[in-house]
């Protein structure tokens, strides 16, 4: 039975091309059970999905609402008859998956349920228990085997018509400078997914970017390939700051080299903070995500929820 003396529990998903991570809490920085799947098939997925979320009730109580952040692209709006689905993705059978509907459907109900990007939910969860918890705009840019971004505007993920995809904003070919030329995304000519990517220094240098040492030529080609993109965020949206996740940018040296290259592309035009400030990584590391999730299952149950 249902312990109903704990009900009003949050639920969040972090749904990864590659890994689920499911968790339950009192509260986003309050998790009570976590436990990641494999991505397998869609069907496959949610029904581990599904069994998470019942056997969390039947130990902590009653789940109110639930929050994903998920790979896309994705079917954001929630007006959209297809909300809660995949897009166009690479990622076989999951074209048009609806992970919204398969989760309700198995639990039976019909719970609030938000459903954003990956990214964005990383947003909100370094925006409310992170490195963003002073600020309300700011942006979060995830550098792994693509690069994705999410914006916040006034503590809310920016949507328009679809959501932002800061992976393929322009960026010049500076493939001269290390006697390359390199460009892994199908669809542009230089973008900083396509140029700045683990795929693409991989596909550069023909090892991964954590075998490579910090004294690498690779690591400044890379830098100045973010900066210029850090300039192109600046110049769009005014963050109060811009925060780089994803296993690449833990690379020794590398933020510093950002900074560096940053400073000399904005010229001093606008009033920033301290570099070290306006430019950084993740407090939350791999939490962001899930967190974020959370924060947004939150919101459902109270719009005006805020840690700050």
């Amino acid at each position: 039975m249902l312990d109903q003396s704990q009900a009003g529990l949050l639920g969040g998903i972090e749904a990864g091309g590659t890994k689920f991570v499911c968790a339950v809490g009192s509260a986003p920085d309050q998790i009570l059970q976590q436990e990641t799947f494999p991505t397998e098939d869609p069907e496959t997925t949610m029904r581990n999905v599904v069994g998470f979320f019942k056997g969390a009730q039947e130990r902590h109580g009653v789940i109110e609402a639930v929050g994903i952040g998920t790979f896309g692209p994705a079917d954001i709006h929630v007006k959209s008859p297809g909300y809660g689905s995949i897009l166009q993705t690479p990622k076989e059978h999951w074209e048009g998956a609806n992970i919204v509907t398969s989760l309700l459907d198995g639990l039976g109900c019909r719970i609030p349920v938000a459903f954003d990007t990956d990214v964005n939910a990383a947003a909100v969860g370094e925006s409310e228990y992170g490195a963003g918890r002073q600020y309300r705009n700011l942006a979060y840019v995830t550098i792994g085997t693509g690069i994705g971004g999410g914006v916040l505007i006034d503590g809310k993920p920016l949507h328009g018509r679809m959501h932002p995809e800061i992976g393929h904003m322009s960026v010049p070919d500076l493939e001269h400078l290390v006697g390359k030329d390199t460009n892994v995304c199908p669809f542009h000519g230089s973008c900083l997914e396509g140029r700045a990517s683990g795929t693409a220094i991989r596909a550069r240098w023909g090892v991964p970017g954590n075998e490579l040492p910090a004294d690498h030529p690779a690591w400044d080609l890379q830098a100045q390939y973010l900066a210029h993109g850090a300039v192109g965020i600046t110049a769009a949206w005014s963050p109060d700051l811009i925060i780089f996740g994803g296993g690449v940018s833990q690379q020794e040296g590398l933020m510093d080299r950002v900074r560096g290259h940053f400073e000399k592309l904005a010229g001093g035009y606008w009033s920033l903070p301290p570099l070290d400030v306006y430019l950084q990584t993740p407090e939350l590391n791999q939490q962001a995500g899930i967190v974020g999730a959370l924060t947004l299952a939150g919101r459902l149950l109270d719009p005006d929820r805020t840690n700050h």
